[in-house]
């Protein structure tokens, strides 16, 4: 049997792939929505996570938390002790260029940030966290083939929630950074570390320039397009 500190799940309970959204009741949504045959594997602390069938793939749905330092808590169990392989975060951001709109869906190439749980590791190396080529290839090709909205390039991965840089949000969006979440810096950084796939897939649900932002009853039903990219792209 096999019961880390934050995922009560037995062995073989988990999917090698798993997708990861913050809050646990969007990876209840996800799971009733999209899966066959979901079990619910995980409800210690309320982090739910659930394991069913796509498409005859097995897949698993185990929500996060919010903010990199909970992200690494799961990434680094559910690879070390449950044979992750591919992770993909499904996730909201706040847009941070004129020419993304609101329910927009993002790819990450890659993850600009301040610091993550793991930026000690590197000393004084500036590492860059990327996706996985793959992941992003199939999951642009999956958008595509779904007529959805879709920007592919850097984002931010913020360690705070009410930021208080005006000055660096305007660097930013200077130098193109598509969106601001707070989770892929540090996915990107743990399955580079243990040589596995990683991808965000994220919904904008906020504008940073604008001030719009999804009324919280329309949140989930403007992320299915999410949920199916990142699927498409994960059995690709």
């Amino acid at each position: 049997m096999i019961v880390t500190t934050h995922i009560g799940a037995k062995a073989g309970d988990l999917a090698e792939t798993v997708l990861m959204p913050g809050d646990p009741y969007r990876a209840k949504w996800a799971a009733e929505t999209f899966l066959e045959d979901a079990v619910c594997v995980n409800e210690v602390r309320g982090m739910l996570g659930f394991t069913g069938t796509w498409k005859g793939h097995r897949v698993s749905i185990q929500g996060s938390g919010m903010g990199m330092p909970s992200l690494s808590i799961y990434a680094n169990e559910l690879i070390r002790d449950f044979g992750a392989k591919t992770l993909i975060r499904i996730g909201s951001c706040g847009a941070m260029q004129q020419n993304v709109a609101i329910r927009d869906v993002i790819l990450a190439m890659t993850a600009s940030t301040i610091s993550t749980p793991s930026t000690h590791i590197f000393q004084s190396l500036n590492f860059a966290p990327c996706a996985d080529y793959g992941l992003l290839n199939a999951a642009a090709r999956a958008a595509g083939e779904r007529d959805v909205a879709t920007h592919i390039g850097g984002i931010y991965s913020s360690d705070v929630f009410y930021s208080e840089h005006p000055d660096l949000d305007k660097e930013m969006t200077r130098h193109g950074v598509l969106a601001v979440e707070m989770e892929a810096a540090e996915l990107y950084t743990v399955a580079a570390r243990y040589g596995c796939r990683a991808l965000a897939v994220l919904t904008v649900s906020d504008h940073l320039q604008t001030g719009e932002a999804l009324p919280p009853e329309d949140r989930e039903r403007s992320f299915g397009d999410m949920v199916e990219i990142a699927l498409e792209a994960a059995f690709s």
